[in-house]
């Protein structure tokens, strides 16, 4: 983690959230390149007439400015840097869904470049409002591992090559392993794992698989305090 009192200027960020703070101001949660999860204080931004009032909108790319000593910095400035994304139906609950991802498993001021980086290039392919499923399991998968926690999709628990048609037990922390060796975790087919790894996602097994590998994982991580979105989100999800 780094802290800094300088002023950052012109840095790309996505605004994550946004709620009220004192009568006229706003906090927002900005997901930075160079600087991971900063929170920012707009002051003023409820006003009518404030310049930041229709700025601060989720799922958009932008260029800001802030200072400040405490862990809340001060906004001074915020700029369109890319064309307005139309994220709206299935795509938008997808939106909020990775967005309290970051929220609730990246820790501020953490400096995550290939995230960002992944995280502007799903937006951009929430905006086609196609294959939301695969979508979000690339970004599950990516964000997982970007943040350090051991994923492996080639090898089991003992080293050994995945093989493609036999069956394994998924647990967290651990990997792949020998049914008979756990009961915990999650049944996966070697082809799923195989097929993760290469970034394929074509076969409905891989899909169906990949799902509840993610949901297992990401419940694992999250803790006991479940997502805010998980109501809205459970139609595009599944049971």
């Amino acid at each position: 983690m780094t802290s800094s009192n300088s002023k950052k200027e012109n840095e790309s960020v996505y605004v994550i959230h946004t709620y009220p703070f004192k009568e006229t101001s706003l906090i927002a949660e900005l997901f930075s390149k160079n600087h991971g999860r900063i929170p920012v204080v707009a002051k003023g931004a409820r006003r009518p007439r404030s310049s930041l009032r229709g700025m601060l909108q989720s799922f958009q790319s932008f260029q800001a400015t802030w200072s400040g000593q405490g862990e809340i910095k001060t906004l001074h400035n915020i700029e369109w840097c890319d064309k307005f994304l139309k994220i709206d139906g299935n795509a938008l609950l997808c939106g909020f869904y990775i967005n309290e991802l970051i929220i609730r498993l990246l820790p501020r001021e953490d400096t995550h470049q290939k995230l960002f980086e992944f995280y502007d290039y799903t937006m951009k392919t929430l905006e086609k409002n196609i294959d939301l499923d695969i979508a979000l399991r690339r970004f599950e998968l990516n964000l997982l591992q970007e943040l350090g926690y051991e994923v492996p999709l080639k090898e089991d628990e003992n080293g050994e090559s995945i093989i493609a048609d036999k069956f394994y037990m998924y647990e967290a922390e651990y990997g792949p392993s020998e049914i008979s060796k756990t009961n915990s975790g999650v049944k996966i087919l070697g082809q799923t794992l195989l097929d993760m790894a290469q970034d394929v996602y074509k076969e409905d097994n891989t899909q169906l698989q990949s799902k509840q590998l993610m949901r297992y994982l990401i419940n694992y991580y999250l803790g006991d305090k479940p997502l805010n979105s998980k109501k809205l989100f459970t139609n595009l999800q599944g049971n």
